[in-house]
Formats: C-alpha cells, structure tokens, sequence
C-alpha cells in the first residue's frame, strides 16, 4: 500500500445556493490530507467524473426524490476511481470502481458508507471507463430502463426524444433504433442533428436552434408520436404533447431547459392532449432499477462490442475547470455525455 501521508485532497464544495446558472462564487476550493481507511473501508482515487444536469437541482434545499448537497459539502458526484487503499477483502489495491464519489481528488468511503455510495467493481473489458459513465453508466441506465419500463416502445413505433446528442438521448435514440422503433431526436444546431442521424443512425433529427420544432415534427413524425423521452420541458414538451397518438407514453426524464429559472417551472400548457388521447405521462428515477443495472449493462455491453450502438464522452481536464464546465450542459456546448477527467 503506498504512503498516503504525503498526499493532499483537493475538494469542491458547495459554498452558497445557486440562483439561476451556478458561478464560481457558489463554490468553495478545499483541501485536506489523505486519510487511510479503517476496517471494513476504502480509498478511491478520482479518475472521471460524471457530469450530469441533475446535479442543478441537487444544488437547490427543495424536496426531492434526494436529499440535496448541505452547504459545505463536497458536491455529489458519480465517478469512476481507482482503488488506492483497501481493507476490504471485496476491493483490492488497483480495482477500477464506479461509486459516488463527489467533485474531489481522492474518496475516502467507510464500510457503512459502502452501499449508499453504490460502490462496485467496473469490468474495463465491457467498455473504457467513460463509457461506464455513459452509456454502461448512470445516462445508459436512465435511458435504457426509461425507454424500456416507462415507455415500452413496440416495433414500428415512433419514439422521440430531445437533448438526443446528450447523455441519455444518444442511448434512448439508438436503443429505439435496435428494438425496431423509429427514432427522430430533438437537438441543438446542425451538428448535433447531422452526427445523431448519420452516426447513431436516428431516422432523423430536429434541430430546435435552426428551426421549427413544430414544423420538424409535422415533416419527420407523419403518423404522430407512440413515445417521447423527454429530457427538456418547457415549449418543446408541448409542442410534442400536440403530436402525439392514442396511447402515447410520455417518459419524464428531466427539464434542462427549466433549471436554471428564477421564475417558477413552467407545466405543460397542452396535457389535455394525455386526456383526449389517453395517454399516460410518467417519470424515471434511475435509482429504482439499481438492482437490475447489470441486466442493462450486459445487454448494452454486448450492443457496443457488436458495434450497433456508440457511446460518444466530451471530456474536460481538471479539477478546477469544474465551475465553468458543468456550465456546458446548460448552455448546450457539450457534444456527448460531458466528463471530468481528474487524473490519468
């Protein structure tokens, strides 16, 4: 085991509440030493961190389906690590891990902390390790057992889903593809759109930054909509409820585009499409299929090696970049699932 002694922490902490976009005043840059675990515990070197829309409203003290960061906290954050230092006989020295491990250098996790971190070992020959915070990770999960559970998309169907060049709409979009649905995705700019539908292989992809979103879905969903993923709320939700088809299901994943509001969340003005249409809308939590996780990772795994579905990292270098890199999710300049390499 190496000597930890010499070794510091560098952490990022919540310092103050967000109102509106995060800046770098809501945060505080700490450091500590490095601490050898006690029995039944581990050390976890950061490698990449995954970052996640999500990670806004866990900034915010509202009730929600987790508890959110306390002021002073190291930001929560899942990551994939290596194990530095172990007394545990579940996790040697050298192990590559994906866990909770919050926007810092090193995670020391206690052996009653093991499960609320959702330690486990990562298998580096299913895929690299950014693509176990992609689509083998939490996004791949969210995706998979959102589309699958909540939607249940049938072949022949229309699935559509926004934010499709993100995280989570790339694996929607190419899962529809394989179950034999068709895939129309809503994304920023032309070359969002044209790498959605020329290397995921989307039927086809609307540009909401060039165009109408209700022109697109009229050209490109004829027969209306069976399923829509969506990752964004607001109009384009709306503009979607307005196109939908007898039994639709409307999977609720997220609303990146209400996050950062200082006004209240804006509903959906058109629901009443959910009445005349019978049709059922629905969220996902990812937590709640932890205990299937890797029946998805083995399918998904087995997608990715076959070469029908790929996974595509934005991957941003250091630690300290992180205040102005999470802010590329909201402003849409991540190009696949945005990453935070820590250390090589």
């Amino acid at each position: 085991m190496q000597d930890l002694s010499s070794l510091t922490n560098h952490q990022i902490r919540l310092a103050a509440r967000p109102v509106g976009l995060p800046t770098r005043e809501n945060w505080s840059f700490t450091t500590e030493p490095v601490a050898e675990p006690a029995d039944g515990g581990v050390l976890v070197k950061t490698l990449f961190l995954s970052l996640d829309p999500a990670m806004r409203g866990w900034m915010n003290d509202v009730k929600s389906y987790i508890a959110p960061v306390g002021i002073g906290e190291v930001m929560r954050a899942g990551g994939i690590g290596v194990v530095v230092a172990s007394k545990n006989p579940a996790f040697a020295v050298g192990d590559h891990v994906s866990a909770g491990l919050g926007v810092q250098e090193y995670c020391l996790i206690a052996q009653d902390q093991l499960k609320r971190s959702g330690i486990f070992k990562i298998d580096t020959r299913l895929g690299t390790p950014t693509q176990w915070l992609n689509v083998l990770g939490m996004p791949g999960m969210t995706g998979y057992f959102g589309l699958m559970d909540v939607g249940q998309p049938k072949a022949g169907e229309t699935v559509v889903v926004s934010g499709a060049a993100g995280a989570v709409g790339q694996t929607v979009g190419q899962l529809a593809r394989i179950k034999g649905a068709r895939a129309v995705g809503i994304a920023g700019g032309k070359a969002k759109c044209d790498w959605v539908v020329n290397e995921l292989g989307f039927d086809a992809c609307i540009d909401y930054k060039g165009g109408s979103v209700r022109d697109g879905l009229k050209a490109h969903c004829p027969q209306g909509v069976d399923v829509y993923f969506d990752n964004v709320g607001g109009e384009i939700l709306d503009h979607v409820l307005a196109r939908i088809n007898r039994k639709a299901r409307i999977v609720i994943c997220g609303a990146i585009s209400q996050y950062n509001n200082t006004a209240p969340v804006q509903g959906p003005k058109n629901y009443l499409s959910l009445l005349v249409n019978r049709a059922r809308m629905e969220g996902i939590v990812v937590f709640d299929y932890a205990d299937r996780y890797p029946v998805a990772v083995a399918e998904m795994a087995g997608y990715l090696k076959d070469g029908r579905m790929k996974s595509k990292e934005d991957v941003v270098s250091g630690l300290d970049t992180f205040p102005e890199t999470l802010l590329k999710l909201f402003n849409g300049e991540n190009f696949g699932k945005l990453v935070l390499q820590v250390a090589s």
